[in-house]
């Protein structure tokens, strides 16, 4: 494993831990709740119809609204560090 490796896993490890939270924000997971409108707002209205008005526990919009209200947890912070790490790893083969 080469030195640009090394650097490209540890930036996209990083680099995704600190945007997450940013890109959460983005699509309208806020601390406050769901930003009305956004991409978040959809995917709210689409679970709730699908779930006959509910927001199922543990679904994809619950996880993010938890992550975009409280940040991540020490397992999300390595999950996420681990894609982000293994992507930076991908594109440092391509290079």
């Amino acid at each position: 494993m080469g030195l640009l490796t090394i650097a490209a896993v540890a930036a996209g490890a990083a680099g995704s831990v600190a945007l997450a939270p940013v890109v959460l924000t983005a699509v309208g997971f806020t601390a406050g709740g769901i930003a009305a409108g956004s991409y978040a707002a959809a995917m709210m209205s689409s679970a709730a119809v699908a779930n006959g008005g509910a927001i199922a526990a543990g679904s994809a919009v619950a996880v993010l609204q938890s992550v975009g209200a409280a940040g991540l947890a020490g397992t999300g912070t390595a999950a996420v560090a681990g894609v982000g790490g293994t992507v930076g790893g991908l594109v440092a083969l391509l290079v």
